[in-house]
């Protein structure tokens, strides 16, 4: 009887400790949010403006915690097998839902089934870059010159990386004769661009702006729609002859498939007002970025966009993830 009796009143506390868990308001502990991509880069300089506003509007610590690896697959699983809850968030980008999951066909989630979308954060043009010395002025140029000289032309790629991709939709869209040379990381690329070891590539323009206005490198086109008033000089590539080849560098934050509604929607009320600050957009002016606001559908119908344009550009090469 007093075994019953026992047991009833433990069940009997959880119940309470149970309700008075579920009762409390989100947030009531710091959230994590996972960047699958090592620190220091520009899409982490991201991740961690947008955590420090989150955290002065949530009134909770958000944590950017790395965890890179496999082309960003690792970390976007770890969010994935979270428990849906709202403390663990994931900053995607065109590498974790686009790129990762169809080179690496056991990554362990699905871009579009794993996750919610809560909101979208930034969006940064890429730019064609070239060595300052190259023998050619734009992009026609440039193609000529790939003509003319068979196998000469060479683009510096991180490797499995977004410029890769976007060289890959290059020769695709241009059937240029281009070499493509994989790199380890986007600094090395430069570094060798700039030394005068590789012809041209892509990077975005919070990566090569400086370059570019001290002369380092020279720019041929921008991938946007409209010309960039950082660099009103460039054409689009859609002026240059190349209109389906656009991209930006984009980020956004999602949740675990499951998370509640009223957790998404504050989650995504404090983004939304972290973007709007003044301190915010003067950030995002600095690195040629710029806020999007798309609402939480439209941003899961863009990633499914996004994962279809290439995944069909990385099947159509062969590329494989290593």
């Amino acid at each position: 009887m007093l075994k019953l009796r026992a047991c009833a009143m433990a069940a009997m506390a959880f119940a309470l400790w149970a309700s008075a868990a579920a009762a409390e308001p989100f947030p009531s502990r710091p959230i994590r949010l996972i960047a699958p991509f090592p620190a220091g880069g520009p899409v982490d300089v991201m991740a961690r403006l947008i955590a420090q506003h989150m955290s002065a509007r949530l009134g909770q610590q958000v944590i950017v915690e790395n965890r890179p690896g496999a082309g960003s697959t690792l970390g976007a699983k770890s969010v994935a097998t979270a428990e849906p809850d709202g403390y663990t968030l994931l900053l995607g980008s065109s590498a974790s839902l686009a790129i990762g999951p169809a080179l690496y066909h056991n990554a362990g989630y699905d871009p579009i089934k794993s996750f919610v979308p809560v909101a979208m954060v930034s969006d940064v043009p890429y730019v064609m870059v070239t060595r300052r010395t190259a023998p050619f002025s734009d992009v026609r140029d440039l193609l000529r010159y790939a003509e003319a000289n068979p196998g000469k032309l060479n683009f510096g790629v991180p490797n499995g990386a977004p410029p890769h991709m976007l060289a890959l939709l290059f020769k695709q869209l241009t059937g240029g004769d281009v070499v493509i040379v994989p790199y380890k990381g986007a600094s090395n690329v430069l570094s060798d661009m700039i030394g005068g070891q590789i012809d041209a590539g892509f990077e975005t323009t919070s990566v090569v702006l400086a370059h570019l206005h001290e002369g380092k490198l020279r720019g041929l086109a921008v991938l946007s729609r409209e010309r960039l008033p950082q660099l009103p000089e460039l054409p689009t590539m859609g002026e240059s002859g190349v209109p389906a080849l656009t991209g930006s560098s984009w980020t956004g934050i999602l949740a675990p498939a499951g998370t509640p509604r009223d957790v998404v929607a504050s989650l995504r009320a404090a983004i939304v007002d972290s973007l709007g600050s003044a301190d915010m957009k003067e950030a995002f002016a600095r690195l040629g970025a710029q806020a999007r606001f798309p609402t939480a559908e439209e941003f899961a119908h863009f990633i499914a966009a996004e994962a279809q344009r290439i995944g069909g550009v990385i099947a159509a090469s062969g590329t494989k993830g290593e």
